[in-house]
């Protein structure tokens, strides 16, 4: 659904514009309602943004997870906890939390990357500095994620 790698700006407000060929689907798809909320991954810090439908299919599998588990509570705490309802208003804009700009150290300049049923935004030199760092697709054993390994290429 969502791909691509935008270049966009945040407002003295903290909005931020979502690319046009996305708002009549988000519109369509949930009412332009939306799900922002921290990354979990301490190595990406950027925010998530998923459209409502997806989020609470989220929310549903994480009320399967036992509650005695704290390590599950953990990542709902984080996860769940710093998540802020958000609507595309009539310019096609979301309002980012002062707090979760803050988080992701957001600047003027923001990446924003389709993740195929979320968003992600990152501060653009961050994103800039994870490029030029490279990425390391192996697992603690050396090993491509059998997902990965699987799909055609």
């Amino acid at each position: 659904m969502f791909r691509g790698e935008y270049t966009l700006s945040l407002d003295a407000k903290g909005r931020m514009a979502v690319p046009a060929k996305y708002r009549k689907v988000l519109q369509e798809e949930c009412g332009g309602q939306l799900v922002v909320t921290k990354n979990f991954d301490p190595d990406a810090r950027c925010l998530l943004l998923y459209p409502l439908a997806v989020w609470q299919e989220i929310e549903n599998k994480l009320t399967e997870v036992p509650g005695l588990n704290k390590a599950a509570q953990r990542f709902k705490r984080f996860f769940v906890g710093n998540a802020n309802d958000c609507e595309l208003d009539k310019s096609g804009r979301i309002l980012l939390p002062a707090t979760h700009r803050e988080f992701s150290s957001l600047g003027k300049r923001l990446r924003l990357l389709g993740m195929v049923n979320k968003f992600e935004i990152w501060d653009e030199d961050l994103w800039c500095a994870q490029q030029q760092g490279g990425f390391d697709l192996t697992d603690e054993d050396g090993e491509l994620p059998g997902i990965l390994s699987q799909l055609p290429m």
